[in-house]
């Protein structure tokens, strides 16, 4: 990639952003919270690029950005619960994780495979702008390297990630500045995460008190050893399956599906999921996974991997 454009705030960068983000490219957007890294969420080479962009070491959940509450709902279950909070504070910092819709359209990459999906309205006039120009939902973690402060401004974006993302839109600084509430509605009320709205505030337009979180975050999943688990045994690190396995390769080989026939590991990530789904079929007594370098992403899918290969339960 050559140098990350930095786009104005203006009619003509906001236009550049939606082309970018339309043809699967990475944009970093400012938000009233902090700037995030946009891709289309629906696509999923452009999610493995964001993973792979911040160097992020494993396949954690992304919040889905939205202009309003009406293009939230078209993805997930919604409630009343969440139409109070989304009156009370959308547009602004406060995340929404709500069950899935079937047939959602979302890259399995954003959701990490679970049932959820973290939803944001954000306030920010430009990002609001950007995603009504590009008309669809857009995955956007911090645009920082992994484990690095957030940015607040476009100049700490350039900072860590000019040339590897393709656009920057300046927006000045944010005015939060830390990032947004994350609050639960699968079940009872839950905050998952501290952020830019009081709890408080939170649980007076519910009219009941936040659950607390058990500490096992619904921002890094996975937690158990067996987790992202096909119906099927998983053999990992083998170049020949097995009589009635399906192979799923890497790199030149024979196999019944490639996770990438050319090495890339970025497309690698973003067919895993796919693939394991594919492959886990009633008839079949396993699925064989060819070995995946220990190297950039190679890191996350072999992380999910090993989970879906532990012993169950």
């Amino acid at each position: 990639m050559g140098k990350t454009e930095h786009l104005q705030g203006d009619a003509t960068g906001i236009v550049r952003a939606a082309e970018l983000l339309s043809e699967g490219r990475l944009v970093a957007l400012p938000t009233e919270t902090v700037y995030g890294l946009a891709g289309d969420a629906r696509c999923d080479h452009a999610v493995a690029r964001i993973f792979d962009a911040k160097g992020r070491p494993s396949f954690n959940p992304l919040i889905v950005h939205l202009p309003d509450a009406t293009g939230a709902a078209r993805f997930v279950q919604w409630t009343k619960r969440a139409q109070a909070l989304a009156d009370a504070f959308w547009p602004g910092p406060l995340t929404l994780v709500l069950p899935l819709k079937y047939e959602h359209g979302l890259s399995p990459l954003v959701t990490a495979g679970l049932d959820t999906v973290a939803l944001r309205v954000p306030a920010h006039p430009l990002a609001q702008a950007v995603l009504r120009a590009f008309g669809g939902p857009v995955a956007a973690p911090s645009a920082n390297p992994s484990g690095r402060i957030s940015p607040t401004t476009a100049a700490h974006v350039l900072a860590g990630l000019d040339g590897r993302i393709d656009a920057v839109m300046d927006g000045g600084a944010c005015t939060v500045g830390v990032e947004s509430t994350i609050v639960g509605l699968s079940g009872a009320p839950t905050l998952l995460r501290p952020g830019g709205i009081a709890p408080a505030d939170i649980e007076a337009a519910l009219g009941v008190p936040l659950a607390l979180h058990d500490g096992a975050a619904i921002t890094a999943p996975g937690q158990l050893g067996s987790h992202y688990a096909p119906g099927a045994r998983v053999r990992l690190e083998v170049t020949q399956a097995q009589p009635g396995e399906v192979l799923i390769g890497f790199g030149a080989m024979e196999c019944d599906l490639n996770l990438s026939p050319g090495g890339d590991l970025v497309e690698a990530a973003a067919n895993l999921f796919h693939h394991l789904h594919a492959a886990d079929r009633a008839e079949i007594s396993g699925i064989a996974v060819a070995p995946v370098p220990e190297t950039g992403l190679g890191l996350a899918i072999n992380d999910r991997l090993r989970r879906a290969a532990a012993p169950r339960d």
